[in-house]
Order: C-alpha cells, then structure tokens, then sequence
C-alpha cells in the first residue's frame, strides 16, 4: 500500500498511437506528418509486422506494439499540491493545452513541458500501470526525441536520498495504483477498480480507440479522454490512500470535494464534457450505495 503523501503530487496518464515515422523509418511507409491516409497506411505497416510475428491472420487486428514504435499525443494529469500548514488545491493539467497550435501538438513539446515541470516541482508521480507503460514510454521517446530529461531523469544513489522516477518498489515518488491493488490474473483495470468504488471509469471511448480517434483528426476528443483518465486515477489514488491510513475519512471526503469543485470550475470555463463525468460519478455512487 502507500507509504506517504508528499507535499506535491500529480495523478496522471498519457495516451499514445502509432507512430507514423516508426513506420517510414522501419518498413519505408510513406513519409506523414499528420493525420490522414499515409499516417494511416504507415499504422498499418506497424501492425502488420506485429501480427505476423504474434502468427495472427486477422488483418483488423490492431495489435500491442512496444511503446518506443508508439507516439505521445497527449498527457493530463492533477496536481495535488499541499503546503506544510495549509489546505490541498487541485488543478487540471492537459497538454497539448491547444489542439490547434501546431507547435504544442508536436511530441516533443508535450514532453518538454512535463519533463521541465516534474524536474522543477518534483511531485510524487500517481498513475495505473504507469511503472510498466506511462514511464517508460516518456523515457524512451524522450530519448528517440533527443531531449535531456530536464531533471526528471535525475536518480539518487540510494533510494532514501532523493527523488527517483525509476523505482516504483523503492521510491515513494513513483506510485503505480496498479502494483498496490494486485498481480498477474488478480490485477484489475482502471476501469474495473474504478467502477466497482464509485469512480467513474472509462466514458465513451478505451485506450484502443485512440490511434483511430487520432488519424481521423479527432485530437481534441482524445485529450477530453485522457482527462476522464485523469480525474479517474486520482480519486482511485484517494482512495488507496484512505485504506492506507494516510488520509482520515473526514480528509478523503474533503479530497473528493475538492474534485467535484475542480469540476464544477472546468465545466464553468468552458470544458462541457466533464458534465459526462459528474454525471457518471452520480449514478455509480447512487449504485453503488456510496456517498462522500
């Protein structure tokens, strides 16, 4: 279970497809800066490779490809931050802040800005199979972007003397949800803790919709998604921590409060979508006999 609550914290998730160059440079697909059929035609060489070396005959299977042949196309997350002697404040985080500048969308600007901000506020870092799939797919495609890692990528020689990103069995300072709640055949999805606790889970679209979402140019919907994500794995982190003994039940309800307001502020600012996951978080709660 956890071990501590530090006074920075940041839940998050990132989404990402197939990368398009990984096809040009691999298997000489059609060069594709975008979305569109050459994207899509370079996607296809990706997965076909994969098929054929898992022995598949299915030619609409899209299969697992390992995360370094992947792209980023967008990371959201909650900063939880805490100052000794004060109250918690939320804040949502998506990037690209804007589908419709060009420079922001690119991976290695989405990568930039998170990499600079965790090296600078050092939060503890909360995701769901983030040990195996979030973390190392911004490693590596930070190195495929040949980016420095901006003080993310910094390790202390022993576990107890600094921040360390890159052991989740030691370091307190990266959390998986996924590792604290089971192994193997008894680990569940996101979507299965979630939904069972009253959280609402995946809304509308899987992870598996998301290269599809993002070569029909639908950018702006997958990062929507990736902030349903978001929201989903930090009141799952609340709740761990609750059982954890790290926040009493009085400071759980507040933390929940305080994502409801959160939500309320994003919705009033523009960000109607977020209606779907108060709305879902109502009728879980309501079936599932819970309250905060």
């Amino acid at each position: 279970m956890l071990k501590n609550i530090t006074d920075s914290v940041f839940s998050f998730d990132v989404e990402w497809i197939p990368d398009p160059k990984a096809g040009e440079i691999l298997y000489d697909a059609a060069p594709a800066d975008g979305p569109g059929e050459d994207a899509r035609a370079a996607c296809e060489t990706l997965w076909a490779a994969a098929r054929e070396r898992a022995g598949s005959k299915d030619p609409n299977l899209q299969p697992y490809l390992k995360t370094i042949l992947c792209r980023i196309v967008s990371l959201a997350g909650i900063l939880r931050e805490s100052p000794p002697g004060g109250e918690p404040t939320l804040k949502l985080v998506s990037l690209p802040a804007d589908c419709s500048d060009a420079s922001k969308v690119e991976e290695k600007s989405i990568l930039i800005a998170f990499m600079k901000s965790v090296g600078r506020r050092k939060p503890q870092l909360v995701g769901y199979n983030s040990a195996q799939a979030d973390v190392p797919i911004i490693v590596q495609r930070a190195i495929v972007n040949g980016l420095p890692g901006f003080g993310f990528s910094d390790r202390p020689s022993k576990p107890w003397e600094g921040v360390d990103y890159f052991d989740a069995r030691n370091s307190t300072y990266s959390v998986d949800l996924a590792d604290s709640l089971g192994q193997y055949r008894d680990r569940p999805s996101l979507h299965q803790a979630a939904t069972l606790s009253g959280i609402p889970g995946k809304i509308d679209v899987s992870g598996g919709s998301v290269a599809d979402m993002w070569l029909e140019g639908r950018l702006p919907e997958i990062v929507e998604y990736n902030e349903f994500d978001a929201f989903t794995t930090h009141l799952l982190w609340a709740r761990v921590a609750h059982f954890s003994g790290l926040l009493s039940s009085d400071a759980y309800v507040r933390e929940q409060n305080l994502v409801r307001e959160l939500l309320e502020e994003e919705i009033a600012g523009g960000k109607a979508h977020l209606e779907r996951f108060v709305g879902d978080w109502d009728r879980l709660l309501a079936i599932t006999g819970q309250s905060y």
